[in-house]
């Protein structure tokens, strides 16, 4: 698939990112950083981060662990991601036969809609209501990742031709694949303009991330609380560890088979309940665990030392990510605690700048997460459906323009935080 404007450089797809290679790959996904950016020691890691000036020269401006190699290949060599389970890849490379590629995309070809986390399952039944057939549709996404990160992954930042360039394939790969759109989600704002301009219509929704402006302590983001909100945390906190109930976090090396062993379960039991079938298995863990170790945080709750809970987290540069839990004993706020709570106090303490705490849930505003625009682009080939779907993005843009407002209006912070001397 010849690129639109560069005689030299060629649009190749590869049905799995192993073609690719992991440095190829990761110098487009996080141009400058290596592949363990923090390395056995997660603290020293990101102290040395934060003495650098929080970036590294010539690199990507932040570290996002999803579109590494390592994220994405175990996905692929596990089998959660493939053409049995309705996955399958499809990610573009843009370079010369004999050169690293300039940019790569994570692209898969969906025969669903599971698993993405920005909900177009209506989409596909008007269409086929009105005679039409929505799949196969390509998605441009991180599987199973609601996520806010890069997309049109480019070893030069600069390089606009290069981000173009993946559009238009993106486009072409559909067209030829008899697609019936194009999906693109969780998207940083500079990759969403590039897609609208060529054509994608954006959407919006919101998800909820807490903001550390630099706080000391959790003490002292406490102290920013209205009073009522902070007593109300204060109580949930002790109510959860309450019953002989303890709290460790595992990263490293302390992440063996026998941790990887209680999470799963406390994945599936809750997974289940919830989804109905989960989208990881076993082996996914032992994957990620061996290879991204460093950049992995898993909070497990113990009661009496027995494992009854646990969150999993990814470690960026500036940010934590919140992406599963699981519990077998219903422990009233546990969930607040591993997700929430734990997460800010161990984001505060290592400087980082937020926590993301994955999809939805507004009851995270009272917990002092914020709502956050999210962004994702979407094609439509039929011209008929694309003027419908427009017409429908724009008046859902504005309702989550409004909903944004009505909700910031909630804070639970105070308006005037004295005493703190981030506020002076």
């Amino acid at each position: 698939m010849p690129s639109s404007s560069r005689s030299e450089a060629r649009l190749s797809v590869h049905t799995a990112i192993a073609g690719i290679g992991r440095a190829a790959w990761d110098d487009c996904a996080n141009p400058g950083w290596p592949a363990r950016p923090f390395g056995a020691d997660v603290d020293a890691g990101l102290r040395a981060l934060h003495a650098a000036g929080g970036s590294r020269a010539g690199s990507r401006s932040e570290y996002n662990p999803f579109v590494s190699f390592d994220f994405l290949s175990a996905l692929e060599a596990s089998g959660c991601v493939a053409a049995e389970t309705g996955w399958q890849p499809v990610h573009l490379a843009l370079g010369g036969s004999e050169e690293a590629p300039a940019a790569v995309m994570p692209a898969y070809m969906k025969s669903h809609s599971m698993g993405e986390y920005v909900f177009d399952h209506g989409w596909a039944d008007a269409y086929e209501r009105a005679g039409g057939r929505y799949y196969p549709k390509l998605q441009v996404s991180v599987p199973f990742t609601p996520a806010t990160g890069p997309r049109l992954l480019v070893r030069d930042r600069a390089d606009d031709h290069a981000r173009a360039a993946l559009a238009a394939g993106a486009t072409e790969l559909a067209r030829r694949n008899g697609a019936s759109s194009v999906h693109a989600t969780f998207l940083e704002p500079e990759d969403a303009a590039v897609l609208e301009g060529a054509g994608f219509l954006p959407r919006t929704d919101q998800q909820f991330h807490f903001d550390n402006p630099g706080y000391r302590d959790f003490d002292d983001f406490l102290d920013a609380l209205a009073s009522r909100k902070r007593k109300a945390i204060r109580k949930e906190r002790r109510e959860a560890l309450s019953s002989g109930i303890t709290v460790e976090h595992l990263t490293g090396a302390a992440l063996t088979e026998s941790a990887w062993d209680a999470f799963f379960a406390f994945y599936m039991d809750t997974g289940a309940r919830k989804w109905g079938r989960p989208y990881l298995n076993r082996e996914f863990f032992s994957r990620i665990g061996a290879a991204m170790a460093d950049r992995i945080l898993l909070v497990v709750a113990r009661r009496h030392g027995r494992p009854i809970a646990g969150a999993l987290n990814f470690i960026g540069s500036h940010a934590l990510y919140g992406r599963n839990w699981g519990a077998t004993e219903d422990v009233p706020f546990l969930h607040f605690e591993l997700c929430y709570y734990q997460a800010i106090e161990w984001a505060i303490a290592r400087g980082l700048p937020r926590v993301e705490a994955g999809a939805q849930g507004e009851h995270k505003l009272a917990r002092g997460y914020r709502p956050q625009t999210t962004h994702s682009a979407h094609l439509i080939l039929d011209p008929g459906f694309r003027r419908a779907v427009a017409d429908y993005l724009r008046r859902e843009r504005a309702h989550v323009a409004e909903e944004q407002e009505i909700l910031e209006e909630h804070l639970p912070f105070r308006h005037e935080p004295a005493g703190r001397p981030d506020a002076e």
